[in-house]
């Protein structure tokens, strides 16, 4: 570690996002603290950090003080990114008290936040604090929040602490609503990557409902890029973002790109509509994002081919 550089302390290393941004950070020169418990993040995710002497990992429950008071202590991190959380629409469904005991890493983070030389806490919210869509595209600061579901209860409570410990004690924040986000390194129990590993097997290719509820896909490397200069530069103080692409597409066209690319004989199926959390549409306003970076984003059909790549290789 060089004590001339500035720390950050990445919660959910271990993870999709978070190991991306490991690897991002640690490249740029900072000292790097990965923490993550590891029940759904892997440590062969970074591998690439791994190579690199200012990058440091350890074990540890956000949720638990006891754990992770004694790396803010012993680290004094300049910067936090707190992306650890309980994730995947059907794992939230089935466990949602998993979900709410995330409730005391945001509260634990804060607390370990304030009490230390801290510039600025990041956090990883989700468009699906949004819920079913009232306007389209969704704004950050118009639009109004209207699920229940508890993970996106969770997230909306998340950004409520952000801007309460801001006004109480001075705290600086950003908060990024993660739109979908694909690429190398993602679990299974998201849809492109589920698409993908369905379609280089041969196997049907499942879609909830008809099929036509849209989503945006930003690519990993798009999201890296933009959260990245929220420290870089300074950018975005105690403001809200959403991270993601507006170009929307079909659940079912989606399948249908997967299939063609892949050179699949994979079928598409249909099982009735999820009772809950699947919405209909989603799509942000991202003129907030687009200043955060000027590079075009990754184009759609060029990140599917990379993300499929990666899966053939692993």
């Amino acid at each position: 570690m060089d004590p001339d550089k500035k720390t950050v302390l990445v919660t959910g290393a271990a993870g999709f996002i978070g190991s991306h941004l490991s690897d991002a950070l640690v490249a740029k020169g900072y000292n790097l603290i990965g923490v993550d418990n590891l029940q759904t993040g892997f440590l062969k995710n970074l591998e690439y950090a791994y190579n690199f002497d200012n990058f440091k990992f350890i074990k540890a429950d956000v949720n638990n003080f006891n754990e992770i008071s004694p790396i803010f202590y012993t680290f004094k991190p300049n910067f936090v990114y707190h992306y650890s959380a309980t994730v995947g629409v059907k794992r939230t469904l089935e466990k949602p008290s998993e979900v709410l005991n995330d409730i005391d890493g945001i509260k634990n983070i804060l607390l370990l936040s304030k009490s230390t030389s801290l510039e600025k806490v990041l956090f990883s919210s989700s468009s699906e604090v949004y819920g079913e869509p009232v306007t389209l595209p969704q704004n950050e600061s118009t639009t109004p929040l209207n699920s229940r579901l508890p993970y996106a209860v969770v997230k909306n409570l998340g950004e409520v602490f952000l801007k309460t410990y801001q006004k109480e004690h001075n705290l600086n924040y950003t908060i990024f609503r993660f739109f979908n986000t694909f690429g190398p390194r993602q679990s299974e129990n998201f849809v492109i990557s589920k698409f993908i590993k369905s379609a280089l097997k041969n196997e049907p290719i499942t879609l909830y409902g008809d099929g036509t509820q849209t989503r945006t896909f930003i690519y990993i490397q798009d999201n890296i890029n933009v959260t990245v200069q929220a420290i870089e530069n300074s950018l975005f103080n105690n403001q809200t973002i959403n991270i993601g692409s507006e170009k929307e597409i079909t659940v079912k066209e989606l399948a249908e790109k997967i299939i063609l690319l892949t050179n699949s004989k994979s079928q598409i199926t249909y099982l009735p509509a999820l009772k809950e959390g699947d919405m209909t549409r989603r799509q942000p306003n991202t003129k907030l994002m687009q200043e955060l970076t000027k590079n075009k984003l990754t184009d759609f059909e060029e990140g599917l081919k990379k993300t499929i790549e990666y899966f053939i290789s692993h």
